[in-house]
């Protein structure tokens, strides 16, 4: 659960979102195989969060995307703290939680 709640910490720091499921991870994961699992899946997320929200600037960039863009930048949060407070939800509960559209680059 804290894994998926550490990400809140973006909107103390820049790169909190990254270091709080990071730190988790990398402390937990010899120990508890649901923690590194969810722990994984809550930096993968946010990573894959943060690929998004440099493609919205790069769309936002060119006139002719910037339509697209300029929502992105509205939904792009919301989806965000929606998907991490179910997420804590669901760990808090013991059940594994996979976040949607998420490129899984933490293996």
């Amino acid at each position: 659960m804290f894994a998926h709640l550490s990400a809140f910490a973006f909107y103390f720091t820049a790169i909190g979102h990254l270091l709080g499921p990071l730190i988790i991870w990398l402390g937990k994961r010899d120990g508890n195989p649901f923690i590194e699992d969810q722990a994984k899946e809550a930096l993968n997320f946010q990573i894959s969060v943060t690929l998004y929200a440099i493609g919205a600037v790069v769309l936002f960039f060119t006139l002719i995307f910037a339509v697209i863009a300029v929502p992105l930048f509205f939904v792009l949060p919301v989806f965000q703290i929606v998907c991490m407070i179910i997420a804590a939800i669901k760990a808090n509960d013991g059940i594994a939680f996979r976040y949607p559209l998420t490129l899984r680059l933490v293996k």
